[in-house]
């Protein structure tokens, strides 16, 4: 069993019955945050499910970030198609009693991985111009979609940690925001899909961060005041397994 199956106790819910399907690795993230109105996504996202707010507040995350690794159960990683950044643009939902992540759109720059997400997990990503990059300590990252299925978007961003890696305590933002296991979604026929995840606990820092040009939450109809996100946080690396999805009734 891998390292990452055997460390279960932070979990809200076990996994589910039967096989993960896939592995990968999430390198250099920034988790991004700007607090919206609930008004403001309510429109966004399908009734059956209930906006999760902390605060009183919807959160709206832009998480850019390089995955690695990435294959099927049984199937090494193919060089040249497991390894690729990625960009997501994400808020958090409720469909009972289950905490999740509702996805607005994420941004890749593989074909492949884009064309089997839309098929098989049935989520809204994009090809994209993308390049991730360190510097003394800062991520540089830049990002332009360039999929005619989704509006103009772009990012261009540089990022960082400071100071001392934490875990998220239970009733925190941190933990609201991060320690989520499973995602939502709608197919065509506007079924509810949720897909498990697992992973350990995050390991967080705090993030300083600029964004010269972020027009991602517009892309996805989402006005925000500021380009400066309300809270930054980074996360060196992290390893999931994911469970194929299910449509719920």
């Amino acid at each position: 069993m891998m390292e990452i199956l055997k460390r279960t106790a932070h979990r809200p819910w076990s996994w589910p019955r039967g096989p993960w399907i896939m592995k990968q690795e999430w390198h250099d993230l920034l988790f991004a945050h700007w607090a919206v109105p609930v008004e403001t996504l309510r429109p966004l996202i399908p009734p059956a499910l209930e906006i999760d707010t902390f605060g009183g507040r919807a959160w709206l995350g832009v998480v850019p970030f390089r995955m690695s690794g990435v294959r099927m159960r049984s199937t090494p990683a193919v060089p040249g198609f497991s390894r690729f950044p990625e960009l997501n643009v994400r808020t958090y939902v409720v469909r009972d009693g289950k905490p999740g992540v509702w996805f607005f759109s994420l941004d890749a720059a593989n074909a492949v991985a884009v064309s089997g997400a839309r098929t098989f997990f049935h989520l809204p990503y994009f090809l994209a111009a993308m390049s991730c990059t360190e510097e003394s300590e800062w991520i540089h990252y830049e990002s332009r979609r360039k999929d005619r299925r989704g509006s103009a978007a772009s990012l261009k961003a540089r990022y960082r940690a400071v100071g001392d890696v934490f875990h998220a305590t239970p009733g925190s933002i941190e933990h609201f925001l991060a320690e989520r296991y499973c995602l939502y979604t709608a197919d065509e026929k506007g079924r509810i899909i949720c897909c498990e995840i697992h992973h350990p606990p995050w390991a967080l820092q705090l993030a300083e961060a600029t964004l010269e040009e972020n027009t991602m939450a517009a892309a996805a109809g989402i006005t925000i005041a500021d380009l400066k996100p309300e809270l930054r946080h980074f996360s060196r690396h992290q390893e999931v397994v994911v469970w194929p999805p299910q449509v719920l009734k």
